[in-house]
């Protein structure tokens, strides 16, 4: 045991062994490397020898987002809205209890704008086939809502949902064609809206030599969006392109060329 003790108490302090004993260096066991130590870059970790540096976090700038509650549903769920499902022999559509031309825009567009952001039935029927409704049928209507219409559609793409970017993208074309003066009077909130077009416009898909049936059903995001802007162009006046251009650089004009 006093054996044992000296031996430790020589092995912690080497400078208190007695003249001619030498101790036996700690052998590394073979093949042992020191641990990679994991470090934030641009901190003193990242300065040490073994420490491996984390690259930068993804920006998320193609991550969905999630959907919160829209205003839409309230109402619709409080049974507000004079709609109802029809079951036809072509599909469902929307049996309406008053003439559509009757309808107040300015309390029922926004509404049915705010349910662009809904994925779940019938709330998603019931808001897109509404809105398309009430473009056909609101000529002189739609121009003085424009304003109100702005936040939903902006919120509805920043959800980054494909689904829902598509079907905004198609309701903004059909916005754009609804009225005499709607295209112009949407120049001014392009820097609302185009942000989010600026960043999906190259969002294509490359199947080399085979068929993407999305282009056929109108669900490839990249070419939705060139369609788009091109509609904002023509019937957005003189100053249309050169709005499109500071948010969207890589837009080539469908006009002067």
């Amino acid at each position: 045991m006093v054996a044992e003790k000296e031996a430790l108490s020589l092995s912690r302090c080497p400078d208190k062994a007695p003249e001619g004993t030498t101790l036996l260096a700690r052998q590394s066991r073979p093949g042992h490397r020191p641990r990679p130590l994991l470090s934030d870059g641009f901190t003193v970790k990242a300065m040490m020898k073994n420490s491996v540096v984390r690259g930068p976090p993804a920006a998320g700038a193609f991550k969905e987002r999630p959907t919160k509650p829209t205003a839409f549903r309230k109402f619709y769920e409080r049974g507000d809205f004079p709609i109802a499902l029809e079951h036809d022999s072509k599909g469902n559509k929307i049996a309406w209890k008053v003439e559509i031309e009757k309808l107040d825009y300015h309390h029922y567009l926004p509404l049915f704008f705010d349910g662009l952001c809904e994925m779940t039935f019938p709330y998603e029927f019931f808001a897109r086939q509404g809105i398309h409704d009430m473009l056909e049928h609101g000529g002189n209507k739609i121009l003085p809502v424009i304003p109100q219409l702005i936040i939903p559609i902006k919120n509805a793409l920043n959800l980054r949902n494909r689904q829902v970017i598509c079907v905004t993208l198609k309701v903004l074309q059909h916005l754009v064609v609804s009225a005499e003066m709607v295209g112009e009077a949407l120049v001014p909130y392009y820097r609302q809206i185009l942000p989010i077009l600026n960043i999906f416009k190259n969002m294509n898909v490359n199947s080399g030599d085979g068929i993407d049936y999305s282009q056929q059903k109108r669900e490839n995001v990249g070419d939705l969006i060139q369609e788009t802007l091109e509609a904002l162009e023509r019937y957005g006046g003189e100053d249309a392109f050169i709005n499109i251009k500071y948010m969207v650089p890589t837009y080539e004009s469908c006009l002067l060329n």
